[in-house]
């Protein structure tokens, strides 16, 4: 008899391999800025009260499913609340904020709308959208390189001090992109990254595996911004 398999959101803890962890990555719950376009990369924007709606149904989602051990986050406030709505559901006495698990830092572009961006900022627009992984922006913004590194790095500490366990982090749509990069090099990625989207990594040392990608289903009933602003390659 094939036995079942964390991918299939099984809520059994004997189907948890005891070899790998499971990790499950949250993008954060929708901001005003969000909503407006405007590109938030380091600035430290609240959620909104759609945000917080999502937060909670993605906490309610994760309570139902298999123990959470341990809960970390980004530190900017839309991660950090976000992930302090799901360990208080989950039962997590607190969250682990790791300054490595930010959005990527988009320089001179932080602030502004992205449709304003190209004529304000055009050096650093062309520096965002530029095919070069080692471009960096004006303004002491970070290349995707660079991106990669911190925040794969985190997740592969993560992953070593939790095998056999499930754990949550919450972070931002630049980091997921990499994360995804990492686990699937080969793969396109398919679709947007959406606010509060539930995203699965197993991780057996130096292996990533991807077992779910942009889940929502826990958002039927709840708003949800479509275009995904931040979490679809050209923004933060």
């Amino acid at each position: 008899m094939e036995e079942p398999t964390i991918a299939k959101s099984d809520s059994s803890d004997a189907a948890m391999a005891p070899d790998y962890a499971e990790i499950i990555v949250v993008r954060h719950g929708e901001t005003a800025w969000n909503v407006d376009g405007r590109i938030q990369g380091h600035l430290d924007v609240e959620l909104n009260e759609v945000g917080r709606q999502q937060a909670v149904k993605v906490a309610d989602r994760l309570s139902k499913e298999t123990t959470i051990s341990a809960v970390y986050s980004s530190d900017l406030k839309r991660a950090h609340e976000t992930a302090c709505i799901i360990a208080s559901k989950c039962g997590v006495p607190e969250v682990v904020q790791d300054p490595d698990l930010r959005e990527r830092h988009l320089g001179d572009l932080q602030g502004f709308v992205l449709k304003e961006a190209a004529e304000i900022k055009p050096n650093a627009f062309e520096a965002c959208i530029s095919f070069r992984t080692d471009q960096e922006i004006p303004g002491g913004g970070e290349s995707l390189d660079q991106l990669y590194q911190r925040g794969t790095s985190s997740l592969q500490r993560i992953g070593m001090k939790h095998i056999g366990e499930r754990v949550v982090v919450v972070t931002h749509g630049g980091v997921l992109r990499a994360l995804h990069k990492r686990a699937a090099p080969t793969e396109k990625l398919q679709g947007k990254v959406l606010n509060a989207s539930v995203n699965i990594f197993h991780l057996s040392g130096e292996e990533w595996i991807v077992k779910i990608w942009g889940d929502i289903n826990h958002l039927i009933n709840t708003a949800y911004l479509e275009t995904a602003f931040g979490g679809d390659g050209t923004s933060g």
